[in-house]
């Protein structure tokens, strides 16, 4: 197995960065996540721009490196992908920030380094059967997501409090963790995009970015924020899956809002699924101890993740 760093391949195991190198010191850099894989002697991966086109836009943003190149990231991932030979894979893309050592490099100059990428694969995970058809357990982390943190909304390195939630989640039996933010309103799951269905209207919190509402509708402070051009701070990011998923609904004449979503609302839905690039749509059936609807997969997530299985194959 071969690994993609700064314009060449390597062996993964020789495959290292600096000491100094500031993803490894502070956890500064992006990464995307992705299904691929090798079919008729041809790579592929699912949504291919859309992954290196919103790790290229946050890296301008967050001022980690305004000249990555989407189209060459994407050119780069294809190329590790055919290398690895591996009929379905997990990808993964790494951008992180070179040696930003500030103090021995001196003043602004400091910020115009050249980024570490790297680029790895590895077998996908295959999750099972009845995860999907039957749907799973979903727990509440502790910890907060945090609405003024402008590194949120990104998918950025520092994971680490992501990853304990999911822990414990995994020690009470649970498959994620659904995360709420400062206001303590819905923001995901640890990993994942969260949807609610609710008497066939389909609520996901606002994201990064978007326009929204508030959580009693198109009323009061949320929206004169949004008649004024303003957006609600958002910790969410606006994942290619979740992209997928309001498009998909679209399609299917179903209406779609994008707003803050309380506890309540999660407690009360009809159905409640998450999504990311691996399981694509994942159903949820109970949160802690409490059934949500019937405690089975309703007709919008069932056939989502049909949809789902349809397009990546």
């Amino acid at each position: 197995m071969q690994a993609f760093i700064n314009g060449a391949f390597v062996d993964l195991g020789a495959a290292t960065v600096p000491a100094l190198d500031a993803g490894f010191q502070h956890a500064v850099g992006l990464f995307e996540t992705m299904l691929g894989g090798v079919r008729d002697g041809k790579p592929w991966v699912v949504a291919l721009d859309e992954h290196t086109e919103r790790l290229a836009a946050s890296a301008a943003a967050l001022d980690l490196s305004p000249d990555l190149r989407a189209a060459a990231l994407a050119d780069a991932v294809l190329a590790t992908v055919e290398r690895s030979g591996l009929a379905r894979a997990r990808v993964k893309l790494t951008v992180t920030g070179g040696d930003l050592n500030l103090l021995a490099r001196g003043g602004a100059e400091a910020k115009r380094v050249d980024p570490t990428i790297l680029i790895t694969t590895q077998p996908a995970t295959v999750y099972p059967e009845a995860m999907l058809r039957a749907g799973v357990a979903a727990a509440v982390a502790d910890a907060r997501a945090n609405n003024f943190d402008p590194t949120q909304g990104h998918k950025t390195l520092a994971y680490w409090w992501r990853l304990r939630e999911l822990q414990g989640a995994g020690r009470k039996g649970a498959a994620e963790a659904l995360v709420f933010d400062a206001t303590n309103h819905l923001a995901g799951g640890c990993v994942s995009n969260a949807f609610v269905v609710k008497d066939g209207v389909v609520y996901t919190p606002i994201a990064r970015g978007e326009e929204g509402f508030g959580p009693a509708g198109p009323t009061g402070e949320a929206e004169e924020m949004r008649a004024a051009g303003r957006h609600l701070p958002s910790p969410v990011l606006p994942g290619v899956t979740r992209a997928w998923v309001i498009d998909q609904l679209g399609l299917k004449g179903a209406r779609v809002e994008r707003r803050m979503v309380t506890i309540d609302d999660v407690l009360g839905a009809d159905e409640l699924f998450l999504t990311n690039s691996s399981w694509g749509v994942l159903p949820v059936v109970q949160l802690e101890a409490r059934a949500i609807g019937q405690r089975t997969p309703g007709p919008v997530t069932a056939g989502l993740v049909d949809a789902w299985r349809e397009w990546v194959g």
